[in-house]
């Protein structure tokens, strides 16, 4: 059996480390900085890629797979860029090892020095643009619409499991557009999608927003993100997609024939999310006895127990298991039968507790004859006995309500979590003492937004788009201000 987890009350960051340990989803490597995602873990990503591949086909995308090494004068060619991820860059200098001189070991031949270091890829804009200088010629070619599913290598010091990892996996859309306002319509459009996906698949309430300047991914004119907040109060950014304008074309010198037969530099995007979106799910929903999933994303939706106490009960048992098992497939409903012998029910039960399955299904003998089944739900913990008429409608229905109870928990607490202050005294004391979004007037300057998280830590999480038009003094310099921005401590 797991081990009881450490209240999140109590110590926030020990709980969210322990879920992932005892739940089975992921450990540390013993390369430093960076995770092993265990089966389980990497269930609940696969369940995720493959939502969003859908969504990304169903906008227009395709996928492609661009090269991990990048030469390290693309790097140089956008200044913004180079200057955003300079401090985040591992760099391969050497293409070969050798035996050591005591035979010990093997070294670094010195002899095999690279002409030009390669940067394991940051990020894929450098590498992507200079590729799309051949594919792109005329209007004709206009839009290039692709994702690539891949791995990152940011040197993280400071690293968590999911949240901050030195090497981690995401998907990065790149587009090239004929028009900037094609390419803003896009940025929006990819936003939109996270937006869905956060809401409907993982129940994760967010706010859509555009970043200020300090804040924008280099080499973009605009980020736009969905912010969400967690159980203990702090923000993460869940999404961001960005509008790069003409930045990386002209300095990739991509450029297309217009209908006017006229040269002109394409207009570009990039999009992306990774597996922090994992760490968000485990933070945002899972109590002090373990995950709570969605049911859009659970690996099994549904675990079927059977309870027996003789092999004639077994076998009498598994097989009504299988016949409501194999009801679930043809509604592709995801399911397990946990047949184990060497575990008692009471075992299972906390297990999957633990891991977080929607609903439980337990079987007994008298089930068999009664036609009826035991089924509980993770998110409530409440439990009815019903009749295996209709089955597959109530377990269909008490799925859908599982995944909207989860949301509408979420986004009442990411309410109760959001306050509006007028003066900086009260900007301190509800950040901390409660923490969560503050809604905070702006004076728009940088200077104030740096003064701000200098004194508190709280960063600009977003401009958000809905916010109205009002007239106002900054939280901080009283200078005038038309529309208040969110504060928070994040991750």
């Amino acid at each position: 059996m797991a081990k009881k987890l450490t209240p999140r009350s109590q110590d926030f960051s020990q709980w969210y480390n322990q879920l992932i340990q005892e739940a089975d989803l992921a450990e540390h490597s013993p390369v430093k900085g960076c995770m092993v995602i265990k089966p389980y873990g990497y269930a609940i990503w696969e369940q995720m890629q493959s939502t969003l591949d859908k969504m990304f086909k169903e906008t227009g995308h395709v996928n492609a797979y661009f090269p991990l090494f990048i030469p390290k004068s693309f790097l140089s060619k956008e200044a913004q860029h180079v200057e955003g991820f300079a401090k985040e860059c591992a760099v391969v200098t050497h293409y070969r090892l050798k035996n050591s001189p005591d035979n010990k070991g093997v070294v670094i031949d010195p002899e095999a020095k690279l002409e030009e270091e390669l940067i394991i890829r940051p990020t894929s804009e450098t590498i992507i643009w200079s590729t799309y200088k051949n594919w792109v010629q005329s209007y004709r070619d206009l839009p290039l619409l692709i994702n690539q599913w891949a791995n990152v290598v940011r040197w993280e010091m400071r690293t968590r499991i999911f949240l901050r990892t030195a090497e981690f996996l995401w998907q990065e859309g790149h587009t090239a557009h004929a028009t900037q306002e094609e390419a803003i319509q896009e940025t929006l459009k990819m936003l939109d999608v996270y937006f869905t996906f956060a809401e409907q698949y993982m129940a994760l309430p967010v706010i859509k927003g555009v970043k200020t300047q300090n804040e924008r991914f280099a080499g973009a004119v605009e980020t736009y993100c969905i912010e969400a907040i967690m159980q203990d109060g702090k923000a993460l950014q869940a999404g961001t997609s960005h509008f790069l304008g003409q930045n990386f074309p002209k300095a990739f010198d991509v450029k297309f024939l217009t209908k006017e037969n006229k040269w002109e530099y394409a207009w570009a995007t990039s999009w992306g999310v990774s597996t922090r979106l994992v760490g968000a799910l485990i933070m945002a929903h899972s109590d002090d006895e373990g995950l709570i999933l969605p049911p859009q994303l659970a690996p099994y939706q549904v675990v079927i127990i059977p309870i027996h106490k003789s092999e004639q009960e077994y076998q009498k048992v598994t097989q009504q298991c299988e016949a409501i098992a194999q009801e679930l497939k043809k509604v592709n409903i995801r399911y397990k039968i946990d047949a184990r012998k060497e575990h008692t029910p009471g075992w299972k039960y906390a297990e999957y507790e633990l891991k977080g399955v929607p609903l439980r299904i337990a079987i007994g003998p008298r089930d068999v004859e009664n036609n009826t089944i035991e089924i509980a739900r993770r998110d409530t913990k409440t439990k009815q006995v019903i009749s295996t008429d209709n089955l597959i409608h109530i377990i269909q229905n008490l799925l859908q309500d599982v995944q909207d109870s989860i949301y509408q928990k979420a986004l009442h607490f990411r309410n109760s979590m959001t306050t509006r202050v007028d003066n900086f005294k009260d900007f301190e004391s509800v950040l901390n003492d409660k923490g969560g979004f503050i809604e905070a007037h702006w004076d728009g300057t940088t200077e104030t937004e740096l003064k701000i998280k200098e004194l508190t830590k709280a960063t600009i999480r977003c401009i958000p788009l809905d916010s109205p038009q009002e007239e106002g003094r900054c939280v901080y310099s009283g200078k005038k201000s038309t529309q208040r921005v969110l504060f928070a401590l994040n991750y």
